[in-house]
């Protein structure tokens, strides 16, 4: 018992330090980095060439700005009430269920931590969550440059990938040993 509440806990410390390191680079680049407009020179940070960038946008729609034509009362019950009730529901589920891998635990952590992250932005920054990672992207799927995201974002995606491909795995797993056992009970 004391092993799974262990297990259960020591992945939360992801969820805390994905949000402090959102809040810490977003703090750091409301700054020192103007937003950028067409007429701000000094709004871009090339790291890495034309590669990788830093700027400093606000998002206040969800992933590649959709939802922006929504009212701000909208906007609020879509991307924040709703996140905020999502986020309770699945730290419930998560206590509750005993089923989930140690990865799984640790990934679902990261996801919250990155869905904290942006939903703290929307509750304090009127102006919508600050993003500022800026990507080039050779053209795949006619965007020269894949849209502009955040720390938190980047929990969400790498976590939640990791998450699926560690279900799949699951599921993989699952099947071959009832297929094993289906085929020992035939014999």
């Amino acid at each position: 018992m004391k092993e799974n509440i262990k297990n259960k806990v020591l992945p939360l410390i992801l969820s805390v330090v994905v949000v402090l390191l959102d809040q810490i680079t977003k703090v750091l680049v409301v700054k020192h980095i103007p937003r950028l407009t067409v007429w701000a020179d000094d709004a871009v940070i090339e790291i890495l060439g034309k590669y990788i960038r830093l700027i400093h946008v606000r998002n206040n729609a969800i992933a590649f700005s959709m939802g922006h034509s929504l009212s701000q009362n909208a906007r609020g019950i879509l991307f924040a009430i709703m996140p905020l009730l999502i986020i309770i529901a699945v730290y419930v589920i998560y206590f509750r269920n005993n089923e989930f891998t140690k990865t799984q635990r640790w990934c679902i952590c990261g996801i919250l931590g990155g869905g904290i992250g942006n939903l703290i932005d929307r509750f304090f920054r009127p102006e919508g969550v600050v993003d500022f990672i800026d990507c080039y992207f050779w053209g795949i799927f006619g965007m020269e440059r894949w849209p502009t995201f955040n720390v938190a974002d980047s929990a969400v995606i790498v976590c939640g990938v990791i998450f699926v491909i560690t279900f799949l795995i699951q599921i993989y797993r699952d099947s071959k040993k009832a297929a094993k056992n289906k085929e020992g009970k035939n014999e």
